[in-house]
Parts: C-alpha cells; sequence; structure tokens
C-alpha cells in the first residue's frame, strides 16, 4: 500500500480561510512538505497541528522529490503547503507532482484559498479567459521581452510582483502593452486589503504619489484587442527556442519563460518544461 499526497491550501492573509478539509488532512498525514517551515509552525501553533514538517522550497525540491516519494511509496501519507494560498501555483510542488504521478502514486488536490481566483473575481476584468502568469522577471530587459510576448493574448493576465518591483514592472507592461485597463489587488484577505482599478497609466499614477510601495500584490491586465489578436503569426519551434535562450540569458526564472512559449508560441506545457529547464536551471 502507498500513501497519497496531498496538496493543502493555506489561507493567503485572513487566517479564517482555512477549510476544515485541510485541517483534518494536516492532522492525519505523516509528513508535512513546507515551503518555509517557519510558516507552517505558525499553523501549527494556531491549530494544534502535530506532524512532522519538512522544507520543499525552490532551492531543494529537486533533492526532495525521491526522498519524499521514497516515503510515499512506504505507505506514508504527505501534504504540501506553501507559504500563503495552494501550492504549486508559483510555489515548489510541480516537480514532486510530477514524479509522484509517474510512479503510480495517488495524488489530491484540497480547494481552498488562492490570490488567483480571489483577485479576478473582484478585479471588475473578464474573467474568461484568464492566464496565470506567475512572477515577471526581475530583469528589466527580460521583463520587457515576457511583457512583449503576451502582447497578442486575449485573455486577462494575472500576475505576481514585488512590491519593489512593482512601479517599474508597471511601467514595461504599459510600454509592451499599451494603457490597458487593470487592477491591483493588494493585501487580499488582510484588514488592510485594498482594490486599485483603472488605466494602466492610472495605476502608475498611484503608485508614484504613494512614495514606497508595501504589501503584497496580484497584478491583474486586461487581454489584448480584437485589432492586436488579428496581428498575430504563427510563429516557429526555432524561434521558441531562440526565445527562451534570450530570456533564460537574461535572468528570465523557468516560469516565466514557460508562459511566454505557452502563450505566445502555443507549446504545450510539457514542451515548454523542456526548453525552459533544458540547462538544468531552477525554478
Amino acid at each position: 500500500m502507498t500513501g497519497t499526497l496531498y496538496l493543502v491550501p493555506v489561507p493567503i492573509g485572513n487566517p479564517a480561510d482555512i477549510t476544515l478539509r485541510a485541517l483534518e488532512t494536516l492532522r492525519t498525514v505523516e509528513l508535512v512538505a513546507a515551503e518555509d517551515t517557519r510558516h507552517f509552525l505558525t499553523l501549527q501553533r494556531a491549530h494544534g497541528l502535530k506532524a512532522r514538517s519538512i522544507s520543499l522550497h525552490d532551492h531543494n525540491e529537486v533533492a526532495r522529490v525521491p526522498e519524499i516519494v521514497a516515503l510515499l511509496q512506504q505507505g506514508a501519507s504527505v501534504a504540501v503547503v506553501s507559504d500563503a494560498g495552494t501550492p504549486v501555483l508559483s510555489d515548489p510542488g510541480y516537480r514532486l507532482v510530477s514524479a509522484t504521478i509517474e510512479a503510480g502514486i495517488g495524488v489530491i488536490s484540497l480547494p481552498g484559498a488562492s490570490a488567483i481566483t480571489t483577485s479576478l473575481a473582484g478585479s471588475a476584468l473578464p474573467p474568461v479567459p484568464f492566464r496565470f502568469c506567475g512572477f515577471p522577471p526581475r530583469a528589466a530587459g527580460a521583463r520587457m521581452s515576457f511583457y512583449r510576448g503576451l502582447a497578442a493574448d486575449p485573455a486577462t493576465l494575472v500576475l505576481f510582483e514585488a512590491p519593489h518591483r512593482l512601479l517599474a514592472s508597471l511601467r514595461d507592461a504599459r510600454t509592451a502593452l499599451g494603457d490597458r485597463s487593470g487592477c491591483l489587488a493588494r493585501n487580499l484577505t488582510k484588514p488592510h486589503e485594498r482594490y486599485q482599478r483603472g488605466t494602466l497609466a492610472t495605476l502608475i499614477a498611484g503608485l508614484e504619489a504613494e512614495g514606497t510601495v508595501r504589501g503584497e500584490c496580484t497584478l491583474l491586465i486586461a487581454g489584448a484587442p480584437r485589432a492586436l489578436q488579428r496581428e498575430g503569426r504563427p510563429l516557429a519551434p526555432a524561434q521558441a527556442v531562440d526565445a527562451a535562450t534570450m530570456l533564460l540569458a537574461e535572468g528570465a526564472p523557468p516560469r516565466a519563460v514557460m508562459a511566454v512559449l505557452t502563450t505566445t508560441f502555443g507549446l504545450s506545457r510539457r514542451k515548454a518544461y523542456g526548453i525552459a529547464h533544458r540547462r538544468g536551471g531552477q525554478e
């Protein structure tokens, strides 16, 4: 008998947003793989959770995967949690889920808190279709290429961004995409939750007036106008590899490169993953 891998969402701000099923799962598993065990310790103390925890983050996921899969094969059940929200979505866990399924072991994903769907519902932007793009690249050149790669996408774009890069990222988005409608969803579910809606230029002006930008932020941008969508042309596979090479060389993380490859070049997630990680890059 093998164990089961559980993907367990945790609150994105308000501690009351954890589900009864999530708590029951965390009470019954033998091990919790947490993005940061210190964050998980706070949750443990709040709810009297006793399960042993180990870290599973960007820098150790490759090494951790065989260890966790071996435990699952021996019959232990394991829960994966991120610092906030639903694991795997812009957080560690993708490699583990893939390896677990390949090993013939069951994976159960629990519903729960997510900044992606929470912000989309309150943004006043079209919810269907939408595309979650993770974090834009940190380097300015790679970030501009990232946004340009999304310019013809008709879907509402949903992104995460660090507060100290938010203003620069918005300026790049406006340059690459035009002055579209957008929304900043900040400190979701926390006491100082705030939605700022308007054109990208309006959002930029608001942040410039604030001075120092603080708080966790989800950025949403309206999809491409129909005229721009019609201008799109199919791109060759070789161009996808060339684009990925350039983005990786400029410091773009593999997740961001995958978003461009699937959006602009229409590659499958598996194919995009192979191209984005061909140099052994870490997410």
